[in-house]
């Protein structure tokens, strides 16, 4: 992937993070920075006008140019991601340039001296200066073969899932440190993968438990329409009863109005009956006064 960023710095180490953040994406930003930190950036030679790289990236080693020129920062890799308008890998590699590049700027004016107390750096048949002699220990080319070697493999086995082959036995050094790095990502790659088991797994029981409360709430919905159903019955059947009620509420009325009217008849009649009585008795007494006329007068 090869991108093409105008820029006014005239030299590479003056792009700083703040500057490489602003025109970068903020994932990519963020994931070269990680980059940076787990020292996955190898940078292999440098100055201020073009830098040479290698960055372990999460799928394998990418390589990367840097260069400045025309008011142009020109940077190529060897991924093919779409991240525009630098991909995460040259980021980390200009933060690491950058890194590098602040103490050296910082001793600038006993540069002189410190070239004769240290080892003068290599030089390249194209006038470059190889900068691992001054950021990292020696890398042997037959570390690197055998590192690439094994990284095919490891790659592969990552993908698959399996465990990754055991590394070649390496004295301590910066080849070492990648292989390192690579199987501390693939543990932790295990980790998440077993927190994803457990997770999964928890899913599940929840999903089933969730499954069982389903049922009982589906079976308490109809349970409730029953009982629903039979208190709307129950209340058909009040409402029977109310109107029943009020009838014989009603017939309790008349008939406590006819007892009223008997009592008075019958106390009518009670009355008469006196009368009567009476009346007998007075037409009894005007017999018994006829009968005696008559046997006083038999003449007659």
């Amino acid at each position: 992937m090869r991108n093409k960023i105008p820029c006014s710095a005239e030299r590479l180490g003056l792009l700083d993070p703040q500057m490489i953040q602003a025109v970068s994406e903020s994932s990519a930003f963020q994931i070269g920075h990680q980059y940076l930190t787990e020292n996955r950036v190898r940078i292999v030679e440098a100055d201020d006008a073009q830098i040479s790289s290698a960055v372990i990236g999460n799928s394998g080693l990418y390589e990367q140019t840097i260069r400045l020129k025309d008011g142009h920062l020109i940077s190529k890799c060897s991924c093919t991601l779409p991240e525009e308008p630098m991909c995460r890998h040259c980021i980390a590699v200009l933060l690491e340039y950058h890194r590098w590049a602040q103490p050296r700027q910082s001793r600038k004016t006993s540069a002189a001296s410190e070239a004769k107390a240290q080892p003068q750096a290599g030089h390249e048949a194209n006038g470059r200066t190889s900068t691992m002699q001054s950021s990292a220990p020696d890398v042997k080319l037959s570390e690197i073969t055998q590192f690439v070697e094994w990284l095919q493999p490891a790659m592969k086995a990552i993908e698959k899932g399996e465990r990754i082959p055991e590394p070649p036995k390496l004295g301590a050094g910066e080849v070492s440190m990648w292989i390192q790095t690579i199987k501390n990502l693939e543990e932790q790659r295990r980790e998440s993968e077993q927190v994803q088991v457990n997770l999964e797994s928890e899913m599940r029981d929840r999903e089933a438990y969730v499954g069982r409360l389903t049922q009982q709430l589906q079976s308490s919905i109809a349970e409730a329409k029953t009982a629903q159903a039979a208190s709307q019955e129950l209340q058909r059947e009040v409402a029977v009863y109310k109107e029943m009620l009020a009838k014989v509420g009603e017939l309790a009325g008349e008939i406590v109005r006819y007892d009223g009217q008997m009592r008075s008849v019958a106390s009518e009649i009670l009355s008469k009956g006196t009368q009567l009585d009476k009346l007998t008795g007075s037409f009894k007494e005007l017999a018994d006064s006829l009968k005696a006329a008559t046997k006083q007068n038999p003449s007659q």
